[in-house]
């Protein structure tokens, strides 16, 4: 839902409205077309005269002379803007009226406050569509903000009905100055849109999230350009910030949108692409038809090729797809964006073309290019301390398809990439164990984020379900992994660099390429059928259940890593078998840590590097935890449809889930001395960087907070209440709550049954599992402590790409699976199953609290008081 509508919801307290509440296209410029792509409403409200054939009433208005004075500076193009001194003007023809324009909004320049957010050149906000009207009783024109996905026949009854449902909003008006001399078009002064004086088409501040508006004294234009298809207006506007001056340079484009829509292609479940949404009404209608369209670019084969390429011959597009690189881009690494870029060509050759999309250096001497103007699609390169990249698109809502594309590319970026590929693949590969990479191994990971982020700006999702498809084991054969080109079928999932394959193995190939999954999706998207988008779902089903029960054309949408349903489907995962990638994994961590201090060294340096890759190990350890985890509780869903054997909804086997919690408890919960106990310690902490500086860490608290995430996020009514269900379901094959109980119970408070003593590190873990049940069955009697653990210890990983609140398309837009299994807490077993553990728990720890051991007595009898408090709480 908008988030403007949804703001106005609560002002309609006694009003039922749909899940969605949408603006259509302006039906009054619709009216006057013969095309049928909206309707057409019967009675105008106001005078929207577009199409008059009498000369227009200039009574009491300047002579266009006057207006437009000998002083002009004029712009020719989609229309002429003038400037006359300060003012700016459009002359708009009077035949696009009612035309829709797209507004595209994007970030030319920053200061050093929003630098430091990670707010950049090049990145793209508040896109909307927009029409001029024309009142001839005022003489005026009003200026109207769209959602264009509403679609009726003309001719139908209902569509009357739409038109007066779904009217879209006026946000702006502007005094018609002057006719030109020809009356063909009229003259607007439309410098507040541009010079701070409001924010109908441009709130940047808001957009930011930022409080305050443009300061009109210390803000202005500085320039607008007309071009064929489009307007660029550059602004430079100033706020006061909390005291703080803060000023940013805009751009607005204004893009005339076709009259005629590029066909739409309808989404489907089975393959992820970027949608927007489609809403067909008719009278023949049961029920409204709502879909989800595909975005992507516009791909046709020129009329001269049409037959070969019906043929099944390769043709090139009539548009090739062409992406610049910005100038400010470092020189060593711009062969690699480009071949990341180009790769793609594979794909597109899926789609029956080849030369589909183009890598070019943005040219240095055309005074007329810029990377804000969206006829181009751009990397862009950002002088940030950001650790990041992403890759979001301009997209006619009405069809679907892709105008441009903006990827921003932050400088820090590589000091990720660092990480990853020393932390995941130092084990096997000798070049990646040094504080500096050569060239060639930086630019191969570079090569894998530029193809990554242009598979989003061609409409890609991520698919975290495709490193599934590969078993554990393949990943260690020199010969699959070179066959297969990479740690998964598609380079859009977070399968980075391969941290399965051991020393001695000889894999080479460790870099994530573009797979058999993309080259489907990019051949499903893609290909030209010439048909309408009802016409073609026949074919388009067929293409996907060719390969409905072969993994490598998978997909898997993305999950929340603390509570994933279903383990398939993760971030930063690698194989079919989360315990056995792990346990690999866990080898190649534990002959790196040691290493740490000698390929960190560099003489008169702080420790500082070896405390963030003593993180980075962390970090990765943290990873495999919840991989695993995933597993307990964990569903297979899979996007299904009539006709396929598989079902929708398997719970994960009872034999893997009881796999995966022994693996927690023995490489989790049982606190691995090499990781939190070593020498590295004496020199240098963990060091997590933060946009406040670095954060120290010392081993036990570190260990401890981690831990306690495990257990909240293992005990969560979510998970077992799927537990429950698959109980409810399967009986006695289900691997249950008691059974996770039990498993926790004989694993956690093993050296507790045995009458041991335990060490610091061993009591922090059992309280962390003991405040878990307590805090998990009812949060009212948490200390406030325990309350704030959560926001006082930020989940350790490694940082994902393409996560940023500005990015228009958002990973999940249409991720539609909100599978629902909470309940009333209070009638769920799973309180039941954590009051009965702590009941053994206290039976048990009364029974061992006289140890000799002073620490360890201690330690039960406050956990002892805590459970009684817990069970006894009125």
């Amino acid at each position: 839902m908008h988030a403007s509508y949804r703001k106005l919801l609560w002002l309609l307290p006694c009003v039922a409205l749909s899940a969605q509440c949408f603006t259509s296209t302006d039906v009054i410029a619709q009216s006057k077309k013969k095309s049928g792509w909206l309707f057409k409403k019967k009675a105008p409200v106001v005078a929207a005269d577009t199409t008059a054939k009498k000369k227009p009433d200039t009574k009491g208005m300047k002579p266009y002379s006057e207006v437009i004075t000998s002083e002009a500076v004029t712009s020719n193009g989609l229309l002429k803007v003038h400037r006359v001194k300060t003012d700016y003007y459009f002359e708009i023809p009077l035949k696009l009226m009612g035309r829709q324009i797209l507004v595209v909004n994007k970030i030319s320049k920053v200061p050093e406050q929003l630098n430091e957010a990670g707010v950049n050149k090049g990145m793209n906000y508040a896109n909307m569509v927009i029409a001029f009207e024309r009142d001839t009783l005022l003489n005026k024109l009003f200026l109207r903000k769209q959602n264009p996905f509403l679609e009726v026949p003309a001719n139908n009854a209902i569509a009357q009905s739409v038109a007066d449902n779904f009217i879209p909003s006026l946000i702006d008006q502007f005094k018609i100055e002057a006719f030109n001399k020809d009356t063909s078009a009229v003259v607007i002064n439309v410098s507040k849109l541009f010079d701070g004086s409001n924010s109908s088409i441009n709130n940047v501040f808001e957009s930011l999230g930022l409080p305050g508006s443009p300061i009109k004294d210390l803000s202005r234009i500085r320039g607008i350009k007309s071009f064929q298809e489009n307007i660029v207006a550059k602004s430079e506007l100033t706020s006061k910030i909390t005291g703080v001056e803060v000023s940013i340079e805009t751009t607005t484009n204004l893009v005339l949108l076709s009259e005629q829509p590029m066909k739409p292609r309808f989404a489907d479940r089975r393959v992820g692409l970027f949608t927007t949404p489609r809403w067909y009404f008719s009278d023949a209608q049961h029920k409204l038809e709502e879909r989800e369209l595909i975005t992507r670019w516009k791909l046709e084969p020129k009329p001269e090729d049409m037959q070969r390429y019906l043929n099944g011959e390769l043709v090139e597009p009539k548009k090739p797809i062409v992406y610049y690189i910005d100038a400010s881009t470092p020189a060593q690494w711009r062969p690699y964006i480009k071949a990341g870029i180009e790769d793609w060509q594979k794909a597109f050759e899926a789609a029956g073309f080849k030369n589909a999309i183009i890598a070019k250096d943005a040219p240095t001497d055309d005074p007329d290019f810029d990377g804000d103007d969206a006829r181009y699609s751009v990397v862009t390169y950002a002088a940030s301390a950001k650790a990041n990249a992403m890759g979001p698109s301009v997209i006619d809502p009405r069809s679907g398809e892709i105008l441009e594309a903006d990827i921003i590319w932050w400088h820090n970026v590589m000091s990720t990439l660092h990480s990853w590929v020393r932390i995941q693949t130092g084990a096997i590969d000798p070049r990646a164990r040094g504080n500096h990479f050569s060239d060639s191994l930086m630019g191969h990971a570079i090569r894998f984020v530029s193809s990554h982020e242009v598979g989003h700006t061609l409409g890609l999702q991520h698919n975290m379900g495709s490193s599934f498809a590969f078993e554990v084991d393949s990943l260690r054969s020199p010969e699959f992994t070179s066959r297969m080109g990479g740690t998964a079928p598609s380079i859009m999932d977070y399968a980075r660099f391969n941290y399965v394959a051991q020393p001695g193995d000889n894999v080479t190939q460790i870099t994530p390429a573009i797979g058999v999954y993309d080259k489907f999706a990019i051949g499903w998207a893609y290909r030209y059928t010439g048909k309408n988008p009802h016409e073609e779902l026949p074919e388009l089903n067929k293409q996907l259940r060719a390969h409905e029960n072969d993994p490598l054309y998978a997909f898997g949408e993305q999950q929340d890593i603390r509570d994933a349903i279903d383990p398939r489907s993760q971030i930063e995962d690698l194989g079919n078998d989360a315990v056995k990638a792990s346990r690999y994994g866990l080898q190649n961590l534990k002959r790196i840590v040691p290493q740490i201090l000698s390929w960190t060294k560099e003489e008169g340096s702080t420790y500082d590097e070896a405390g963030k890759m003593l993180n980075s190990a962390i970090g990765q350890w943290n990873q495999y935890g919840y991989h695993v985890m995933a597993n307990v509780g964990g569903i297979y869903v899979t996007p299904t449809v009539f006709g396929q054997q598989q079902n929708t909804y398997q719970h994960v086997p009872k034999k893997k889930q009881q796999e995966a919690v022994k693996y927690l408890i023995e490489e989790v919960f049982n606190t691995p001395a090499w990781l939190f106990k070593n020498d590295i310690y004496a020199k240098s902490y963990p060091i997590k960087e933060s946009p406040i500086g670095n954060i120290e860490y010392g081993a036990l608290v570190y260990a401890k907070g981690l831990q306690s995430f495990f257990y909240y996020d293992l005990l969560r009514d979510e998970r077992l209440s799927r537990m429950l269900e698959n109980e409810a379901t399967n009986g006695a094959t289900a691997y249950t709550v008691s059974d996770l109980m039990q498993d926790l119970h004989q694993g956690i408070f093993a050296k507790t049954i045995k009458g041991q003593t335990l060490d610091i590190f061993e009591r922090n873990s059992q309280k962390g599992f003991v405040d878990a049940l307590i805090v998990s069955i009812d949060k009212s009697i948490a200390p406030p402590a325990a309350k704030r653990l959560q926001e006082e210890f930020a989940l350790t990983g490694l940082d994902g790409f393409c996560s940023f609140s500005l990015q228009p398309q958002k990973e999940n837009e249409r991720a539609g699976r909100n599978l629902n299994y909470f309940s009333i807490h209070r009638v769920s077993d799973a309180v039941s199953a954590k009051r009965g553990e702590l009941s053994r728990l206290m039976q048990l720890l009364n029974s061992r609290k006289n140890t000799s051991d002073r620490a360890t007595a201690d330690h039960y009898s406050d956990l002892v008081l805590r459970i009684q408090q817990a069970l006894n709480n009125k």
